[in-house]
């Protein structure tokens, strides 16, 4: 019966996901909640292990699909946020789909990497955080130092991450706004690149479903080596998140061209949050909302548990690949038909809604400020990437002081 039992909430965890996963401003971390609020009244219908696992489920399947809205719609979350710009470009090469997939090419692999080094790690994860924790924050401040230095545009550099880290200190310590990086992180890289693109009078072209991605394999070895790694570092360590990762990986690996990247990103993305199930049982500490759930409803973690939340993961990963592609064709061949530009207006209505849903009042300020912020990386021609110090910043500071 508990066999039976786990598949069901395999298979709920699966459909939840897409939900999340399709939908802007819908995270897995507000379900997560839900589910803690209403688990009184679900024990009685099924056991804590299986809410877990639908809990699993549905953040592994949200973190393949979320590509799909970032590269179709410009409506990212805080994992994809670096994703939009390059997959916007394949986008509008008539690539849609072919971004998609990377981004599921390392999702998968680096899922498979993730939970095969898993056994390895969980013994030496303890001293790996005693030795590194002191230095985290150090490391960071190194990285946007040496990020702003080899911009070509130092001041600019400088200027926009130090105005965005500045909006991501106020923002997240902000009393009572609900979901503020939504709000912050659709402005800065969803609604300023949708507004660009209406200003330049954007037409999309008809999108090719490719069957065959051509990638060196050199760059996607680099790709999936440094998801895996710093992706890890986010299931370590408060505070480091799945775009805070991405930059990390970006100083090691150098210009890996924008195939490599979108497979680093998505890989990324998963490892994100399926290594934090090795640092539950190895720290006793949950280092994202959906394990903080799983923690509060386990109450302790067993090894046998892990094993089963691990094959949970491994399973909701086969399905969530193969749903993604199939989505994503049909977002392909479904978006040529429709006038891009009407597009761009439903999406940014629709972002704006969710944010006065979510955040209320304050969070259409929030996002108005990052939107204005968000376009200015393209008007003075320097790296987007800078407008990450609205969550390198305040990490920094949480680590320094």
């Amino acid at each position: 019966m508990l066999f039976i039992e786990l598949l069901i909430a395999l298979i709920c965890g699966c459909l939840a996901g897409i939900i999340t996963g399709l939908i802007p401003g819908v995270h897995i971390n507000l379900v997560s909640i839900i589910l803690l609020s209403a688990s009184g009244y679900l024990l009685g219908f099924a056991s804590v292990l299986s809410l877990a696992v639908f809990i699993i489920a549905m953040s592994v399947t949200h973190s393949f699909l979320d590509s799909i809205p970032s590269i179709f719609l410009g409506a990212p979350d805080a994992a994809m946020a670096l994703n939009v710009l390059p997959g916007h470009k394949m986008l509008m090469e008539g690539k849609g789909y072919e971004a998609v997939k990377l981004t599921v090419i390392g999702s998968l692999i680096c899922l498979i990497l993730t939970i095969a080094l898993i056994p390895l790690m969980i013994p030496i994860l303890p001293l790996i955080y005693e030795f590194i924790q002191p230095y985290i924050g150090w490391i960071l401040l190194f990285i946007s130092i040496f990020m702003i230095l080899k911009s070509q545009k130092k001041l600019w550099s400088a200027f926009v991450f130090l105005g965005s880290g500045a909006l991501g200190i106020a923002v997240l310590n902000f009393p009572n706004l609900e979901q503020p990086l939504f709000p912050m992180l659709s402005g800065m890289f969803g609604i300023s690149a949708l507004l660009l693109s209406l200003n330049q009078k954007t037409t999309l072209p008809e999108q090719v479903i490719s069957e065959t991605v051509k990638v060196s394999k050199i760059k996607s070895t680099k790709a999936i080596i440094a998801a895996v790694f710093s992706g890890s570092l986010t299931g370590i360590f408060p505070g480091l998140g799945a775009a805070q990762a991405a930059i990390i990986a970006m100083q090691f690996v150098g210009d890996i061209g924008m195939h490599a990247f979108i497979i680093m990103i998505g890989g990324i993305n998963t490892v994100n949050f399926v290594f934090s199930i090795a640092t539950l049982y190895a720290l006793a500490k949950a280092r994202n909302g959906a394990i903080i759930v799983v923690m509060e409803i386990l109450e302790t973690v067993s090894m046998n548990e892990v094993v089963i939340l691990l094959s949970a993961a491994l399973i909701a990963g086969g399905v969530a690949a193969f749903l993604a592609l199939k989505i994503s064709k049909l977002f392909a061949k479904m978006i040529t038909k429709l006038n891009y530009a009407m597009v761009c207006y439903v999406v940014i209505i629709l972002i704006v809604s969710l944010v006065f849903f979510f955040s209320g009042t304050w969070g259409l300020i929030v996002l108005a400020i990052s939107t204005a912020l968000g376009m200015i990386p393209a008007i003075v021609n320097v790296g987007r990437n800078n407008a990450m110090g609205c969550l390198m910043i305040p990490v920094i500071i949480f680590f320094l002081m």
